[in-house]
């Protein structure tokens, strides 16, 4: 009797303890840990973020950085030089009004153009006049409009193969002559300049593009020229 009773109580407690197992509330997940204050919370390597903007903003400073400066191009107006000019002198012409007639013919292919005129020999001195007018009464009509215009030492002149012409003053160099001609052109009155002695020639300086052909050009004036510094052509008289 005591044999079966213990196989009961057995049995009974196994029944027991299977149905406890069973019917167990599962257990609660244990409190999460709270790292004290200022302390970084641990990751791992797989769960930490990529920065993915700021390495992508890195690149192109760190490759700048890394890279000597470029100096910058020259701005193209100081690249491109400026176009050559070339020079010549062409004559000597028979006279001025040749020379002015050749300064026409060739002004529209050249920049600049000036007749000049010197003296083979040397001149002993260089005159100011206006050339003969069409009777004494026209040249005295001018000779009072010259008085007008506030000029000085001027007079008609009544005979010769230069009657009614106005003498306008003798100079001793030409820079002086040149001088008085220029303000009596620019009051209206067309002043000429001539050397007194000695043969004066006639000549035209002129200034052009690189593509200007001077040989081409003597032909059309029907004067010889030669290659000469820019300096002297830097007029347009």
């Amino acid at each position: 009797m005591l044999a079966r009773a213990l196989v009961v109580l057995l049995v009974v407690l196994n029944l027991g303890a299977a149905l406890w197992w069973a019917l167990r509330a599962p257990p609660s997940p244990p409190p999460a840990f709270e790292p004290p204050p200022g302390v970084a919370r641990l990751r791992l390597l797989d769960q930490a973020p990529v920065p993915v903007r700021q390495t992508a903003a890195a690149a192109p400073a760190a490759a700048s950085a890394s890279s000597p400066a470029t100096p910058a191009a020259p701005a193209a107006s100081e690249a491109a030089p400026a176009a050559a000019e070339r020079c010549y002198r062409f004559g000597p012409f028979a006279g001025v009004e040749a020379a002015q007639a050749a300064r026409v013919l060739l002004q529209p292919v050249v920049r600049r153009a000036r007749a000049r005129e010197d003296t083979a020999g040397g001149a002993r001195g260089w005159r100011v006049f206006l050339p003969p007018a069409a009777d004494a009464q026209a040249a005295q009509a001018t000779a009072q409009r010259i008085a007008a215009a506030g000029f000085d030492d001027y007079y008609v002149i009544r005979d010769g193969a230069e009657a009614n012409a106005i003498a306008l003053g003798r100079y001793r160099n030409e820079d002086g002559a040149r001088r008085r001609a220029q303000a009596l052109v620019a009051a209206g009155f067309p002043a000429r300049v001539e050397a007194l002695g000695g043969r004066s020639r006639v000549w035209l300086d002129v200034a052009a593009q690189a593509g200007f052909d001077p040989a081409k050009a003597g032909a059309a004036v029907a004067a010889p020229f030669r290659r000469i510094d820019c300096a002297p052509a830097s007029g347009t008289g």
